[in-house]
């Protein structure tokens, strides 16, 4: 037992150690999050003092950036699965070498969802309220309690699974398939069930007619499955470049397919919500009216949804095609389809839910900058994060780090 636990500290003591060893250009980069992560800091500091008259929000929109940023960071996490059905469901071992950099991103999307929840609290002190068991929990009648739940269970289930499987890779052994294959399908299902409780957050307000529809789930899911596996197409580049790990082009011709369906399925979901809204003419699409054309003069997310629309259906035409079995062509896609859905499943989706208000007031909203710079500090933060976990992980899938191999400097670089 002693030896267990020592050779473990010594794992995680020389990927600490690794996770500072690298490259001018990763010093570089390190450095850049680490100064965005600072002024995200500085200005969440003067949140803490001065309050949430800081951001744009108001009584009337309650939920603004923070929000929108976390229901968008909710499908990355979830965007995960969409490596591990393939690769433990149908066996794909081409697919499985990269499982891992999907769980390792669902991690850094979970914690920085959580800093954004964080952020979002008037009074973060009262924050101990959704504990079980020490504050008034509300669950199961509250949503918001289910999305707590979810998001750290899914958070504890991933980090399980890949630090397990690191650090059978790292001690040489054969991992024990009773100690990760059953929470490698819980987390299948865990997935599914985080973006599910997010929507259903928004859908049970039936004050809020824009969110109060049966597919904002489906839509929900349709969305995180091509964002997700979208993100995982760049990311899978960026690896094989800078840390020189080679994975299989099949791979990501399959989360291309992924994207493609998921994405038709997206923009099929959106086309009946517009129908839905426009089509009958009710006094409830104001909130959409709004968000598509503005309402009574106020217009300031026309502009960012017709942006979204045309990035989403340039991006749909671009997948649809043989072009995007090149690489160029997929990554303008993947970029435009990201920032698309981003805009339209973010600002799009949280602040015309609050436009009109239910007494038919109109008040807009617009982040300050100093929300900017919060929202740009955790995303900074997820960046290193994630950075962190790629610098520790590739060592040890390339043999480079063994519990038998001496560290040094050149056993662990790119």
């Amino acid at each position: 037992m002693f030896k267990w636990l020592r050779d473990y500290l010594y794992f995680l003591w020389r990927c600490f150690v690794i996770s500072f060893v690298g490259e001018p250009l990763f010093y570089m980069w390190m450095t850049f999050l680490t100064c965005l992560a600072l002024i995200g800091l500085n200005a969440y500091c003067k949140q803490l003092v001065h309050g949430l008259m800081m951001t744009g929000m108001t009584d009337h929109v309650s939920w603004g950036l923070y929000i929108a940023n976390f229901t968008y960071l909710v499908g990355m996490a979830a965007a995960a699965v969409m490596l591990v059905i393939p690769a433990y469901v149908y066996k794909r071992h081409d697919v499985h070498e990269i499982t891992i950099f999907g769980e390792l991103f669902a991690i850094a999307s979970i914690v920085m969802c959580l800093l954004f929840v964080t952020v979002d609290l008037g009074r973060p002190d009262r924050f101990w309220h959704l504990i079980p068991g020490i504050g008034r929990f509300n669950f199961p009648i509250s949503m918001l309690s289910w999305d707590v739940v979810v998001l750290n269970v899914y958070l504890l289930i991933n980090l399980h699974i890949t630090g397990y499987l690191l650090y059978m890779r790292y001690l040489g052994r054969e991992p024990n398939k009773w100690l990760y294959l059953p929470f490698v399908f819980l987390s299948i299902a865990w997935a599914v069930s985080i973006h599910t409780v997010t929507a259903f957050l928004l859908a049970g307000f039936a004050a809020r007619p824009f969110w109060n529809t049966a597919v904002m789930g489906p839509r929900f899911i349709a969305s995180a499955f091509a964002a997700g596996p979208a993100v995982i197409i760049i990311t899978i580049q960026l690896i094989q470049k800078v840390f020189r790990y080679r994975t299989s082009i099949e791979a990501i011709y399959l989360l291309r397919r992924i994207v493609q369906v998921s994405m038709i399925i997206n923009m099929f979901l959106l086309l009946n919500e517009v129908f839905k809204e426009f089509y009958t003419d009710a006094l409830h699409n104001a909130s959409a009216r709004y968000l598509f054309f503005g309402l009574h003069g106020h217009d300031a997310l026309v502009p960012w949804i017709w942006t979204a629309l045309a990035m989403n259906t340039v991006a749909l035409i671009l997948l649809m095609s043989p072009w995007t079995r090149r690489m160029v062509p997929l990554n303008i896609a993947c970029l435009l389809l990201i920032m698309g859905i981003w805009i339209e499943k973010g600002m799009g989706l949280i602040i015309p839910g609050f436009i009109p208000n239910p007494l038919g007031e109109i008040v807009e909203y617009v982040p300050t900058w100093n929300e900017i710079f919060i929202c740009v500090g955790i995303w900074a933060v997820g960046a290193i994060i994630y950075t962190i976990l790629l610098r520790c992980t590739t060592p040890i899938l390339k043999g480079k780090l063994k519990i038998n191999l001496k560290y040094t400097q050149r056993n662990v670089s790119y």
